[in-house]
């Protein structure tokens, strides 16, 4: 079986394979890669997917991307080894659910893919005796997802850039209690200058050395197995195979991307709702067709959505015929018919969110943490204005544990600590702080060196 080849948004004319596309974690003209082919999987093996578990689910939906760079019985291994947790899909009422995908190790849904994709990094530097350093900028759980998965390993050294005031207290600790291969960076500045921060590095010649890669959503190692999640719901909310409207709290769009890519391998699906707090650039480009990036982002309690600047936009224009740079200067329009025929953009406003947890908790005894209470919100507004539809998913991304100030606001309930979260108050941080401009960073990385 020979591997997809990927290629870059921003038009570099070399074709990669995944194995280099995930080690490479961004091209060298700053475009994301995106697989050149979308692999089909057949009505008929996704009718089985019922009676499938979670990680043999994955290997269906993964593997055709990597051909022959991955042994069957290698890869069957890392995937059972990755999602060794559970992966509800709860009932709230009728046939409208919601995915929980906070049962991983950090609690949060960024484990589905860091897990994965530490596991094939790990296999593939252990082929070339390499050893990497991973930058990665994260709004919230994707530092600690990724400082987990790749926590310990002697081939890799862990980075993790985080906005100093937008964390939580235990989002941060999840980064900053480990030690080891892992250094958390409290960057002054909002989420888009620590990815600007990490783009930039990666292009800069004189930290060529290092041998960078990316744990961000800007890797395509972080998308493929996101694409996972969207089967396995749709497979037990709806085993006779009826499309399913999934509703998708959106921050950086790579939750999105990964839904996205399901939807072209096959998936059954009515409409994919795209859902944003107050950072509402893509909802307001959906109405009339014009792209403005918001900076700076808007700072609210989904704080892990509070990107003004999608990375990912990138790759969804060029799913739909478009070209987006890294800066979000658009030079090929998407084919705003067929997006529209496939997602329906929606702004949540806090306050918005705030009422949700609320009713939602008062209505049904769910319990909702901000993110989730806006996908939710997100999926009443579709079903109120375009009719009712069943099955509908609406993604969970983490712990309400995570947020139990606001948890507490809306319900007055205080939300039980996970396991996985229950020691982090007693354990030591250590991190760095730094300014928000690239010379101080480069400085840093240079230690590395």
């Amino acid at each position: 079986m020979s591997a997809i080849k990927f290629f870059s948004t921003n038009g570099h004319p070399e074709r990669v394979d995944f194995k280099a596309a995930l080690l490479m974690g961004q091209a060298p003209d700053k475009g994301l890669y995106i697989p050149e082919e979308i692999p089909q999987i057949p009505g008929s093996k996704i009718g089985q997917f019922p009676k499938m578990s979670y990680p043999q689910i994955a290997y269906e939906v993964i593997k055709p991307y990597l051909g022959d760079l991955v042994s069957d019985s290698d890869l069957r291994a890392m995937l059972m080894d990755a999602y060794n947790y559970d992966v509800p899909v709860e009932r709230v009422y009728d046939e409208k659910y919601v995915l929980r995908l906070d049962r991983g190790p950090t609690c949060s849904f960024k484990d589905f893919a860091a897990r994965a994709m530490g596991r094939l990094v790990q296999h593939f530097l252990r082929e070339e005796g390499r050893s990497i350093l991973i930058l990665t900028a994260t709004s919230g759980d994707t530092g600690s997802a990724v400082a987990h998965a790749f926590y310990g390993l002697d081939n890799v050294k862990v980075v993790v850039l985080f906005p100093e005031k937008e964390v939580t207290d235990r989002q941060r600790r999840q980064m900053t209690t480990l030690g080891k291969n892992i250094f958390p960076l409290a960057v002054k500045g909002k989420f888009d200058d620590c990815q600007a921060l990490v783009k930039q590095a990666f292009v800069d010649p004189d930290l060529s050395a290092l041998d960078l890669s990316s744990a961000n959503s800007i890797n395509i190692g972080r998308l493929l197995p996101q694409a996972v999640y969207y089967f396995y719901a749709q497979s037990r909310a709806s085993p006779e195979g009826k499309k399913a409207v999934f509703s998708v709290p959106s921050g950086n769009f790579g939750d999105l991307m990964g839904g996205l890519l399901a939807l072209r391998m096959g998936l059954p699906v009515q409409k994919m709702v795209v859902a944003t707090n107050e950072n509402d650039e893509f909802p307001v480009f959906m109405n009339t067709g014009a792209y403005e990036p918001i900076r700076p982002s808007k700072n609210c309690i989904s704080n892990a959505m509070n990107v003004g600047h999608p990375s990912n936009l990138a790759r969804l224009f060029s799913l739909y015929g478009g070209q987006m740079d890294e800066t979000g200067h658009v030079s090929r329009q998407p084919d705003l018919a067929a997006m529209r025929k496939d997602l329906y953009a929606v702004s949540i406003t806090d306050e918005e969110t705030r009422q949700t947890i609320k009713e939602a908790y008062r209505q049904h005894k769910v319990l909702l943490e901000p993110h989730g209470a806006v996908a939710w919100a997100g999926l009443l507004k579709y079903l109120n204005q375009c009719g009712d539809w069943s099955p509908c998913i609406s993604l969970e991304t983490a712990d309400p544990a995570k947020f139990p100030e606001e948890i507490i606001r809306a319900t007055g309930v205080n939300p039980p600590l996970p396991a996985a979260m229950a020691r982090l108050d007693e354990l030591v941080e250590s991190f760095e702080r730094m300014d928000g401009r690239y010379d101080s960073f480069k400085e840093y990385l240079k230690r590395f060196l």
